[in-house]
């Protein structure tokens, strides 16, 4: 109940952001750089009777009920929870802080505020293995079935609609809708990666026994250890490789500091890591 409660604190969070940024600078220029909403501000230029965040729960219940059927239950019940959550909250915003212009009347600074903040929070949706709706179920489905970067799938799946608002709102609002789109699909996977990294270490030291019994009884992480023969010295050693998260690898690296202080440490990013003790490999 812990971590189900854990997951959908994130996603709230998540989904909290894309409304702000969608509703504060993105629908103001009308910058429609794909998903639900970018749908929803082309459809509302022909039928202004429905407010846009209308259209984006009408637009999500179709794209929902098509991740539910073939991406799955658990990516369906999380999902619908961030789409509608987040087309309630914009329409909540419409109601409760009507906005009549844009913010500032520079275009640019509208389209990288509104895109950094909702990407991050689309980025924080995905990585509970969730979505907030739109064309965001597409990409998965995409990544599902023929393993395209989330961003990536989103950016092909967007496209259409950027095209689709420069046949609407003009030439100029298409291109930097498309601009949109492409910086979209960038910050998502580095908010994906950057939420997700650990640290792959490989340490050889005198004390390898002490420090594996740390790794296993402090950290709680499991380690691997290699024979190894020094090229110089001729002297047989072990290394010792574990995968922790930025938080264990600061503790491990203090009490290396702590016990031997010549150690030889190689550090590398890792970007995903699946089995015991990190993402379930069937997400």
């Amino acid at each position: 109940m812990r971590e189900k409660l854990k997951e959908y604190v994130f996603i709230t969070i998540g989904m909290i952001m894309v409304a702000l940024g969608l509703y504060f600078f993105l629908m103001p220029e009308k910058l429609a750089i794909g998903g639900a909403n970018g749908l929803a501000i082309v459809i509302n230029n022909w039928i202004p009777i429905l407010s846009i965040g209308t259209i984006m729960i009408i637009v999500n219940i179709i794209l929902f009920a098509i991740g539910f059927l073939i991406v799955g239950t658990s990516f369906g019940f999380k999902t619908i929870y961030a789409s509608i959550g987040t087309s309630v909250i914009v329409s909540f915003l419409e109601k409760t802080i009507p906005i009549r212009q844009p913010l500032v009347e520079d275009i640019i600074l509208q389209l990288i505020f509104g895109v950094f903040i909702s990407a991050i929070g689309i980025g924080i949706v995905f990585n509970q293995n969730a979505s907030t709706g739109g064309t965001d179920v597409i990409a998965k489905i995409m990544n599902k079935f023929f393993g395209i970067e989330l961003g990536k799938g989103v950016l092909i799946s967007d496209f259409a609609i950027t095209i689709m608002a420069g046949f609407t709102f003009g030439p100029k609002l298409g291109m930097y809708s498309l601009l949109g789109v492409i910086l979209n699909g960038m910050v998502i996977d580095w908010t994906i990666e950057g939420i997700s990294l650990c640290k792959e270490v490989n340490i050889i030291s005198e004390y390898s026994n002490d420090i594996k019994e740390y790794i296993i009884n402090n950290l709680e992480r499991g380690a691997t250890l290699y024979s190894a023969k020094g090229a110089y010295t001729g002297n047989k050693k072990d290394i010792v490789v574990t995968v922790v998260d930025r938080r264990d690898f600061i503790k491990l690296k203090n009490y290396i500091k702590r016990i031997d202080k010549n150690a030889f440490i190689t550090v590398s990013n890792v970007y995903e890591v699946l089995g015991d003790g990190f993402k379930n490999i069937e997400e």
